[in-house]
């Protein structure tokens, strides 16, 4: 999902964000439930005898918890693009890893994606920086051609 500011003087920036269904606190109470469910369906038949579905039932929560740690980590990630005083600057966040690169419009070039799944690549003076991966097709091509649209103003 993209939101675009465009403040006073010549500031311009974009935010290309992960289409996410959960909140956190409602990922929390997702993951919650589940295990809680898990667990008393293991005990219920642990109480009954058969032990070994409690096995299964503790194997089952580690799995869980493991999706959902990682669907945790990247659930904030995001790519914000600013074009301010002659300057692009883009910040990339992927888990708990932040990444700022600052590149000269003048040299410059938008490589918009070629094929289906493909990220837009900012290439300039051998730096290559991707962004736009989780966008639709065509909402990743529009952002292409509006970063082209500002650049070359």
């Amino acid at each position: 999902m993209k939101r675009d500011w465009q403040g006073g003087g010549s500031r311009r920036e974009w935010l290309v964000r992960r289409n996410c269904s959960l909140s956190p606190r409602q990922t929390m109470f997702a993951w919650l439930a589940l295990l809680a469910l898990s667990l008393a369906v293991g005990m219920f038949f642990a109480l009954q005898g058969a032990w070994y579905v409690l096995v299964f039932s503790l194997i089952e929560m580690a799995a869980v918890t493991a999706a959902f740690v990682a669907y945790s980590r990247h659930a904030t990630d995001f790519d914000r693009i600013v074009h301010e005083n002659g300057m692009l600057f883009v910040e990339k966040m992927r888990g708990n890893r932040v990444e700022f690169t600052q590149l000269d419009p003048c040299w410059l070039r938008i490589e918009a994606p070629a094929r289906r799944r493909d990220p837009i690549r900012l290439v300039a003076r051998g730096i290559t920086v991707e962004i736009g991966t989780w966008l639709p097709e065509e909402p990743r091509r529009a952002l292409a051609r509006e970063l082209r649209k500002e650049l070359t103003q």
